[in-house]
């Protein structure tokens, strides 16, 4: 009984941005919620069941998503398409961990272009945010303030459930004011299983997805660690880095096939951890399976799509904004900001990420660079080769000192 009570805890820890993804990109909830917990119970299977963590919905996904969407009139097929060729380039990327080892390919990774990517892809998410709560400035407003309160005041596991406690505020205030609408939950049957659909591939699409892989690789490196740090054990070396970016990779291929987006791991669960010092990896493979059960409730996956746009543009406001945070904290605690060189860097990102984005949202207009026909390399695909790139040209100091100290190193062990 203990067991169920604290996997619950870990679900409700992970249902506010789970289902928010979805929402925010047009997937079924449902398909969401069954991914992901079909996809933790893959991760953990590859990860030989130590690592105590739970997969979600990818918010580092959502824009790009929306970007294949508008191109597509709609058809999220095609978005499918290019989350499973994301999955198989995080299946090439932990077959090259393994061979190369994880130092060599973070130096490719530095915090100069992570963090700035992060912060790229939490501001481009503002504006959608903002459209969102346009339905109902107020209801989106108190939304928004409840979940920063509890943020900011509340203590303990309370903190935990900030989004839940402002989504279900924000649900009450619409019904006051009239913009709720839950007549899919009276329509929707008590059993239904989600509504999986097959991808389509299109090369276009798949320029728009993939490459965020590149920017959201060090976020999997950091929430590791940090899960790593909260139970006492360095999961990179065992079982592996190249194992956890197996996981993610298999379940990201997973949602792409059924119709869901792509999945990462979720700190929410991993500070859930640290608050209840329980670590055992069963709890969160229990959760998965519950994960799965509701998913084939109906009348849930109707109450999900029927939370009024303006609570889920409040919530997103909170939500962006923490990411784009996380992505200056990453800068800050690195100290990187004090090089000139990756000063560059971070301004290159965030000019190219945010000029190609908010040209596009307010004006119309995409920036880009064709490199096929009808497919050009925009928006955070854009940004995220130009960071890399441009910092291994101005900084490639570093990556020779880098190549001097593993000589060093060598010769050492030789001797």
């Amino acid at each position: 009984m203990k067991k169920a009570i604290l996997s619950i805890q870990h679900l409700l820890a992970m249902f506010g941005a789970t289902v928010l993804v979805p929402l925010l990109t047009g997937f079924d909830p449902s398909v969401a919620i069954f991914c992901a917990g079909v996809g933790t119970l893959l991760f953990h299977k590859c990860t030989d069941y130590k690592v105590p963590v739970f997969l979600g919905s990818s918010f580092a996904f959502i824009s790009v998503i929306n970007q294949v969407a508008e191109t597509f009139n709609g058809d999220l097929s095609y978005a499918q398409g290019g989350i499973i060729v994301a999955g198989l380039i995080y299946v090439a990327m932990s077959i090259l961990v393994r061979i190369v080892g994880p130092e060599k390919v973070k130096t490719y990774f530095p915090p100069q272009v992570t963090g700035a990517m992060i912060i790229v892809i939490g501001l481009n998410l503002i504006p959608t945010a903002i459209d969102m709560s346009m339905n109902h400035i107020g209801v989106a407003l108190l939304t928004l303030s409840v979940a920063v309160g509890i943020n900011k005041f509340a203590k303990g596991s309370v903190r935990q459930f900030a989004v839940i406690i402002a989504i279900f505020t924000g649900i009450l205030a619409s019904m006051i004011v009239g913009i709720a609408d839950f007549s899919a939950v009276s329509q929707a049957s008590y059993f239904k299983l989600p509504n999986f659909t097959a991808p389509k591939f299109s090369l276009e699409a798949v320029i728009i997805i993939a490459p965020v892989v590149l920017a959201v690789f060090m976020e999997h490196v950091g929430d590791i660690t940090t899960n790593g740090a909260v139970v006492g054990k360095n999961f990179l070396e065992d079982p592996g880095l190249h194992k956890t970016l197996l996981g993610d990779g298999i379940a990201t291929l997973f949602a792409g096939f059924m119709g869901g987006p792509a999945n990462t791991t979720y700190g929410e669960n991993t500070a859930l951890l640290a608050i209840t010092n329980n670590y055992d990896p069963k709890l969160l493979r229990l959760t998965a399976v519950f994960a799965i059960v509701i998913s084939c409730v109906g009348k849930f996956g109707g109450f999900l799509q029927s939370i009024p746009q303006a609570v889920m543009g409040g919530i997103s406001i909170y939500l962006f904004s923490m990411i784009t945070f996380i992505g200056v904290k990453t800068i800050r605690d690195s100290k990187c900001y004090k090089g000139t060189n990756n000063i560059s860097v971070i301004a290159i990102i965030l000019v190219v990420g945010l000029t190609t984005c908010y040209v596009k949202h307010f004006a119309g207009i995409e920036i880009g660079i064709p490199i096929a026909s009808n497919a050009k390399l925009t928006g955070l695909s854009l940004a995220a080769i130009s960071g890399i790139i441009v910092n291994r040209i101005i900084n490639h100091h570093n990556f020779k000192k880098v190549k001097v100290m593993e000589e060093i190193i060598r010769n050492e062990a030789t001797i």
